[in-house]
């Protein structure tokens, strides 16, 4: 019988891998990166959601600025990527409050199959090697629990944003990630477990990455 080894014993040190953490909108993922990073003394990066000026439009009228929408965050995801590249930040300890293949899996969301085959001809020709995280963190929560989140957190371009709309994007998500096997995969079900709150519930994260053994693993509760 092989001796299962957990997630820090078969690699690097959390201190020097790139953990990118993942979800829906308003689950929490910007929160938990910046925490999880100062804990264990890592670097950042962050999605630039702000510096997209269709997004607000977009959640005012989907259909009309869908493809706009998401070429833009196409071509500004892919212009950090390819600075962090070029910066060798990949080669230290880093953690992202994406992965880019998000940019796909809203695409699909968002879409028309016209659209989507035209965002694809784009996507293909730009298309350069992406880097592939050491661990992927997925948070889950309900469609109410991040509603009353997002709510909480009042930001302009978030109030046109409609419960259907979010339940395909965590369809969609959840979809994504049932198949995903790249990388050491921890889903994480945080409707009871807020890390903006809880110190205590990094600290359990952080210790439940450590005993990771397999590559896709749940954890639903932290007590």
């Amino acid at each position: 019988m092989v001796e299962k080894k957990s997630l820090t014993e078969r690699g690097r040190p959390l201190s020097q891998c790139h953990i990118a953490i993942e979800g829906a909108i308003g689950v929490g993922k910007t929160t938990l990166a910046q925490k999880l990073a100062d804990k264990i003394g890592s670097g950042t990066f962050f999605e630039q959601v702000d510096d997209n000026p269709f997004i607000e439009l977009f959640y005012q009228d989907p259909s009309r600025h869908a493809l706009s929408v998401q070429l833009s965050f196409l071509f500004s995801r892919l212009k950090q990527w390819q600075t962090l590249l070029q910066q060798d930040l990949f080669s230290q300890g880093v953690v992202s409050d994406y992965l880019f293949a998000k940019d796909h899996i809203f695409a699909t969301v968002t879409l028309s199959d016209e659209e989507l085959a035209l965002y694809d001809q784009v996507a293909r020709l730009i298309q350069v090697d992406i880097h592939c995280p050491d661990l992927v963190i997925y948070l889950q929560s309900k469609p109410n629990v991040i509603m009353e989140r997002i709510r909480r957190r009042n930001r302009n371009m978030e109030r046109g944003l409609k419960m259907d709309y979010l339940q395909q994007v965590i369809n969609a998500y959840d979809q994504y990630f049932f198949h995903y096997q790249e990388v050491p995969l921890l889903i994480v079900q945080t409707d009871r477990m807020n890390f903006a709150d809880s110190e205590e519930a990094v600290d359990t994260l952080i210790e439940r990455i450590g005993n990771m053994t397999s590559q896709t693993e749940f954890w639903a509760d932290y007590s």
